[in-house]
């Protein structure tokens, strides 16, 4: 079996911001939901993929392997609502898609950004005037 560079297996980053977005979606977080469509939509993300974010199930426009990272993002973050927390069937659907270090990264992407959700949404920070580049 050939080896792979840590490059080779790293989260892909329309995933990430998918899942960002997703989750900040949930969270309310009017800030990191403007922040990453716009940052997206800079690096070429079309609207025809950010418009239908928070109804993934029904958009035809995502791979089998980002709708494992969305339900994956989306049991995250709602996990007041599941007993138990992300179920054993969405990480093996998302272990079907991610190797280990990649569901790494997905998992540690989805409780980095509900900590920046709430956080913004304890402090009240405003959304709609960021601007790309911004934090980079």
């Amino acid at each position: 079996m050939a080896s792979r560079s840590v490059g080779d297996t790293a989260l892909p980053s329309a995933t990430a911001e998918l899942v960002k977005i997703r989750a900040s979606q949930i969270n309310g977080c009017g800030f990191c939901t403007d922040m990453h469509t716009k940052d997206a939509a800079h690096t070429g993300r079309t609207a025809t993929r950010l418009n239908p974010i928070a109804t993934w199930r029904e958009a035809t426009v995502f791979t089998d392997a980002e709708r494992a990272a969305l339900e994956l993002a989306e049991q995250g973050t709602r996990i007041a609502d599941a007993a138990g927390g992300v179920s054993d069937e969405a990480w093996a659907n998302a272990a079907k898609h991610y190797d280990e270090e990649q569901l790494a990264s997905l998992a540690l992407i989805v409780a980095l950004i509900n900590a920046f959700n709430r956080l913004n949404v304890i402090v009240q920070q405003s959304a709609g005037d960021h601007q790309v580049g911004r934090f980079a």
